[in-house]
């Protein structure tokens, strides 16, 4: 071979390696979707990882929720399902990971950390579903009249027509927030129900979390939510509330 052959043979393959390396690379890029009010103020920090990091909107690997619990809970409802690392814009943050976002920014580069999974909880409503991450809440919809309403736990009445503001049913992750304020209670395992402001005395109840709950409304108007979601489904007399464990689970990253 003379030398213009191997000149070219070599121009080749150092082009044809080069080009493996380049496609490689992108491939190995992590797409990133940053989630918050305030996201832009958390691009700054991913700067130093811009070779890590792919910036999308739209089918990300991973999800950076930067702000406080709500918004952990909006970045769910945006992206089911992706793993999401909180990062904290927000002095009270009850479901944090307790580190600095830098801190948690290395850890999450140097791969210390695992997904733990978190069940989800469902309403369904005359075909329309809710999903949430924290709890489900059939409250009344005039502050000024309270509603009634029948419990049914996997096809058993649990008590008789109850009045008051309504139920919260929770998942453990929830049981820390609206849930805790009834009831001064969390738990770590189940689905949890409690009855807010009832006439009654009405003990919160801890269920396995296969169960089945059918709240009947019996005197309206009330309105089901999902956490701290826009959509608010209105409900009447007669109309059925079914809650249960959703079939989604939401997945966190938990620094190691």
């Amino acid at each position: 071979m003379n030398d213009l052959a191997e000149h070219i043979s070599d121009r080749f393959s150092f082009c044809f390696f080069s080009t493996m390396i380049s496609v490689y690379y992108s491939f190995t890029m992590t797409r990133i979707a940053i989630f918050g009010e305030k996201a832009s103020d958390v691009r700054p920090l991913l700067e130093k990882y811009s070779d890590t990091f792919t910036l999308v909107d739209e089918n990300p690997e991973y999800v950076f929720s930067f702000g406080g619990d709500g918004t952990l809970m909006r970045s769910e409802s945006e992206y089911p399902g992706v793993p999401k690392l909180f990062l904290k814009n927000s002095k009270i943050s009850k479901l944090s990971h307790g580190l600095l976002n830098e801190e948690a920014l290395d850890r999450f580069v140097a791969g210390k950390f695992n997904i733990k999974e978190h069940i989800k909880i469902q309403a369904t409503i005359s075909g329309q579903t809710l999903v949430g991450l924290n709890d489900i809440v059939v409250h009344n919809a005039n502050p000024r009249h309270a509603i009634r309403y029948t419990v049914a736990v996997d096809g058993d009445s649990l008590m008789h027509e109850v009045i008051g503001d309504g139920v919260v049913f929770a998942t453990p992750l929830g049981s820390t927030g609206y849930y805790r304020s009834i009831t001064d209670s969390y738990f770590k395992t189940g689905l949890g129900l409690a009855f807010n402001n009832s006439t009654e005395q009405s003990d919160h109840v801890v269920l396995r979390d296969d169960s089945v709950v059918v709240i009947t409304i019996t005197r309206g108007p009330a309105e089901c939510y999902a956490d701290n979601q826009t959509t608010v489904v209105k409900l009447r007399e007669g109309d059925t509330v079914e809650l249960r464990k959703s079939e989604q689970v939401a997945r966190m990253v938990v620094m190691v």
